[in-house]
C-alpha cells in the first residue's frame, strides 16, 4: 500500500450506504455454503483489480498461468490504494464488479455483508495451508470469501551499531523492552529514543499486538471489547514509552525513516517493506547497521499483528471457473515463493517458507516466526470506522492529553456507538 502501512484500509461513505441499504446477508443467518468448482480445463479472460506495487506487477507474473492454461487471458487493472475501497464498493452498487479483485486485509467483513462476495469452494483451496491469522482475514461469520494472498507482520527493528555500544540485546519481554530502549537514548546515542507509533499517525496496528499480548481480546460475544483490564495493561506499557520520554513526540511524521537511518531514533517496530525501504534509504553500508527480531512477550504472548491482502472472486464474475483456479494457482508454494522474489511480498501459504527463495534470508526468517500465531482483527463491517477512533484516542494518550483509564473508556464508547456492523 505504502512504506508506512501498506495494510491499512480506507472507509469509503458508498460501502456504509450500501449496509445501511441493508442488501447481503443480515446478522444470525447460516454460513453461506460455498459451491464447488471445475478443476479441468479453463478458458477465456479474467478480469482482475490489483493495487499498488503488486497491481504493477501481476499482469506480466500471471504469464505463467496463461502459458499453462492455454486459451486463459489474465487481464488485470492496476489501481491506487487511494481509491481502490471506494471503486470495489462503486462497481458492486453498480454489478459492474470484475471477475477477481485484491482486497484489503480488513475488508472482507464489509465486503462479504454486501453479499457481493463468491465464497471460497471447498474443493479448491486447503484452509491448512494457511498461517492460521491470514485466513482469519478472508473468513466472516463462519464462511471463507476468497484466499489470503500475501501476509505482513509487525516485528522489532533496531541499530545493532547503537545497540552494541549500549551493551544491550533484543529484549524479550516487555520489561527488557524498556531497559532496552533507555538504554538506546542514554548510552547507544538514539538521541530521540525509540520511534513508537504515534509519530507514524498513532497506528493502531501497534497497540492491538499489546492487548493480545497482555492477554486481552478486542471481540467477545461478538462486541468490542477495549475497556478489559488486558486492554488497560496494554494502554499503560504504551503510554511508559511517552512518560518515561523515550519515544519522541517532536518529530514530523516525513522524519522517518531519516530519523533511524541518522541514528535519532534507535528502534521501531514495522512490516517487512521496511527491510527494502531501509537498505535504499541508507545505502549499501546501512545494511549492516540494523537487524529485526521478534515482538517482546507480554504478560501472556509475543503475538503481532497479521495484515496483507486477499484475492476473492465476485459472485456476477463472468469466469468464475477460471477466476478460481487462478486463485488457486496464485497459491500454490512455488508460485507464492517467486511471487516474493517478484515484489517481497511475504507467501500467506505457509509451505512457501520452506522454499529455496526464503530459507536463506535470516531477517524475513524472523517474520516467518513471527507470523505462525500472528492475529488479525475482527472480520467486521466496521472496522475501519473504530480503526479511525482507535488512532484518535492514542495519539491523546500518546501526547499526555488523557490517561489510560480515560483512553479505553472512549475508545469503547465510541466503538459501542458504532457498533459491529452485523
Amino acid at each position: 500500500m505504502n512504506t508506512i502501512d501498506r495494510c491499512a484500509a480506507v472507509g469509503g461513505l458508498l460501502a456504509l450506504a450500501i449496509l445501511a441499504a441493508g442488501c447481503g446477508r443480515g446478522a444470525g443467518q447460516a454460513p453461506e455454503q460455498a459451491q464447488n468448482v471445475t478443476t479441468g480445463k479453463v478458458t477465456g479472460e479474467v478480469t482482475v483489480w490489483a493495487m499498488g506495487e503488486e497491481g504493477k506487477a501481476l499482469g506480466a507474473f500471471a504469464k505463467d498461468f496463461e502459458s499453462a492454461n492455454p486459451g486463459v487471458k489474465v487481464d488485470v487493472t492496476a489501481i491506487g490504494w487511494d481509491v481502490a475501497h471506494d471503486k470495489i464498493t462503486a462497481a458492486i452498487a453498480g454489478s459492474a464488479t470484475p471477475d477477481v479483485s485484491m482486497i484489503g486485509s480488513t475488508w472482507s467483513g464489509e465486503l462479504a455483508k454486501t453479499g457481493a462476495l463468491d465464497p471460497t469452494p471447498p474443493n479448491l483451496v486447503d484452509k491448512a495451508a494457511f498461517f492460521p491469522g491470514a485466513w482469519q482475514t478472508v473468513e466472516v461469520g463462519g464462511t471463507a470469501y476468497g484466499v489470503p494472498w500475501y501476509v505482513e507482520t509487525r516485528v522489532l527493528y533496531y541499530r545493532t551499531d547503537q545497540a552494541k555500544k549500549a551493551g544491550v540485546e533484543p529484549p524479550e519481554t516487555w520489561q527488557e523492552f524498556l531497559g532496552f530502549a533507555k538504554a538506546l537514548k542514554d548510552k547507544g546515542g538514539a538521541t530521540k529514543g525509540f520511534q513508537q507509533s504515534y509519530t507514524l499517525g498513532a497506528s493502531w496496528q501497534e497497540v492491538l499486538p499489546l492487548i493480545w499480548q497482555a492477554g486481552g481480546e478486542i471481540v467477545k460475544d461478538g462486541k468490542y471489547t477495549f475497556d478489559t483490564p488486558e486492554a488497560l495493561t496494554a494502554l499503560k506499557h504504551y503510554e511508559s514509552m511517552f512518560t518515561q520520554k523515550l519515544a519522541p513526540t517532536d518529530l514530523p511524521e516525513n522524519a522517518f525513516p531519516q530519523s533511524f537511518v541518522k541514528g535519532q531514533v534507535g528502534g521501531f517496530f514495522s512490516g517487512p517493506w521496511m527491510i527494502g525501504v531501509l537498505n535504499n534509504d541508507g545505502g549499501p553500508e546501512f545494511k549492516d547497521k540494523f537487524d529485526v527480531a521478534p515482538y517482546p512477550k507480554g504478560p501472556v504472548s509475543a503475538t503481532s499483528f497479521v495484515g496483507g491482502s486477499a484475492m476473492a472472486v465476485f459472485k456476477k464474475a463472468k469466469n468464475r471457473d477460471a477466476a478460481w483456479k487462478f486463485l488457486q494457482w496464485l497459491s500454490e508454494p512455488k508460485v507464492q515463493a517467486k511471487w516474493y522474489t517478484t515484489v517481497k511480498a511475504l507467501p500467506a501459504v505457509q509451505a512457501a517458507w520452506r522454499e529455496p527463495e526464503l530459507t536463506g534470508d535470516e531477517q524475513l526468517a524472523v517474520f516467518g516466526e513471527q507470523l505462525k500465531d500472528a492475529k488479525t482483527p475482527p472480520p467486521f463491517p466496521t472496522w475501519e470506522q473504530v480503526a479511525k477512533v482507535l488512532e484518535a484516542e492514542l495519539e491523546k494518550l500518546a501526547r499526555g492529553r488523557q490517561t489510560p483509564e480515560q483512553t479505553a473508556k472512549a475508545i469503547q464508547s465510541q466503538a459501542d456507538t458504532i457498533g459491529t456492523g452485523l
